[in-house]
């Protein structure tokens, strides 16, 4: 690996629109309906990411890609070719599987030549190819290994040099780190997405795994019961989360419901002793109407309560510090508020590291936040 590792593209780098297109694709299995109405469009090069918790429909979505399931209806389109009754073998796809399905009896090389000699290749051209992706994923010095002889992150270089080889269009990821153990997940995920930044494949990965999809991917596309809620970049996703769903899917968040005021720049919440006080948040909406917003518990400012200390009118409560958890670079608080309700805050380690003291369970501590740190959700 080179010591400047590039994991993500620039938009100006990134092919157009449209290179693949999921269009009205549905799944049902019996009456069950896994993928509903779903449509997608990832650009030519793009890293792209599918999330979601179990049973969302990611997977199928991703079989579906491979020609592995057959939709219900809708069609695919890839690099303007229709391929949804193309037989998976004859499609220009290539999909990694989270066990890697390695051959056990087979050495690295023949495990990375196997799918080029089922296409009859010859010989010269199957070496060529087959040195040229070990140069890549830098497996060189495991040529002649077998699968039994190599540590989790070497059989997925394998599996991934396997699923290049063959130069398909479009490389589908299912759950390409699960296998590994955290420790290497991190540095592996800046290693194979520099492989594939290289390579210039376009990419569709399935993960449930938040810091994954958000570390690896150019965009994202979360999903909930077979439906896709958000597209975006990770950026995007985390920091204007378009519906409930996704905030608390993606990281974590305070989520507070509450009428909006004749004022219109206001909400009234049965959680806090004083309103929210939006800004600009709420200028297209009606009056009396039931409005939500995030607030992510990094935005929170918290500091131990006194007497000479008054509580600010809006965006601001009183609360009691039920849980403790630290988590390195930020320490993790749970505050009961007054009315029952829990707010999770994050205090950065050099702000803990300037209190007078460091807050303690069941101390009284003030919160409060900005306008600004809000987002309004559908």
């Amino acid at each position: 690996m080179s010591a400047k590792l590039v994991l993500k593209k620039s938009s100006s780098a990134l092919g157009e629109d449209g290179f693949l297109r999921v269009e009205a694709m549905s799944k049902q299995f019996g009456s069950a309906t896994v993928v509903s109405e779903l449509n997608l469009s990832v650009r030519r090069n793009e890293f792209f990411a599918l999330l979601g918790s179990s049973g969302c429909g990611k997977s199928t979505l991703l079989r579906i890609m491979a020609g592995l399931e057959t939709p219900t209806q809708g069609r695919i389109v890839l690099d303007g070719q229709d391929i949804t009754d193309m037989p998976a073998h004859a499609r220009p796809v290539n999909m990694m599987f989270q066990s890697y399905a390695l051959f056990p009896h087979m050495n690295v090389t023949a495990n990375i030549a196997y799918g080029l000699k089922r296409e009859g290749r010859a010989k010269a051209e199957i070496n060529e190819r087959v040195a040229e992706v070990l140069e890549l994923v830098q497996m060189h010095s495991h040529a002649r290994h077998m699968p039994a002889q190599l540590s989790g992150g070497q059989q997925q270089r394998v599996a991934l040099a396997r699923s290049l080889v063959k130069q398909p269009k479009l490389l589908l990821l299912d759950e390409p780190m699960s296998a590994l153990d955290k420790q290497i997940r991190q540095k592996t995920q800046f290693e194979l997405g520099s492989i594939l930044y290289k390579v210039g494949v376009t990419c569709v990965m399935v993960t449930h795994d938040q810091e994954e999809a958000m570390t690896m991917a150019d965009r994202l596309a979360v999903m909930s019961q077979g439906r896709i809620v958000q597209i975006g970049s990770p950026e995007q996703v985390y920091e204007t989360p378009a519906t409930q769903f996704a905030a608390e899917f993606i990281g974590s968040t305070n989520v507070f419901a509450g009428v909006l005021n004749e004022g219109r720049d206001q909400i009234v919440c049965t959680d806090l002793p004083g309103p929210l006080d939006l800004g600009a948040l709420m200028q297209d909406a009606p009056v009396g109407q039931t409005v939500r917003v995030s607030l992510r518990p990094e935005r929170i400012r918290m500091q131990l309560a006194s007497a000479h200390i008054p509580l600010p009118s809006v965006n601001a409560a009183l609360g009691t510090i039920a849980q403790i958890g630290y988590m390195g670079s930020y320490t993790l608080f749970y505050v009961t508020l007054p009315s029952g309700r829990t707010l999770v805050v994050h205090v950065p380690r050099e702000v803990m590291m300037g209190f007078e003291r460091a807050p303690d369970y069941d101390d009284t501590v003030l919160v409060q936040w900005s306008s600004r740190s809000m987002v309004r959700l559908a």
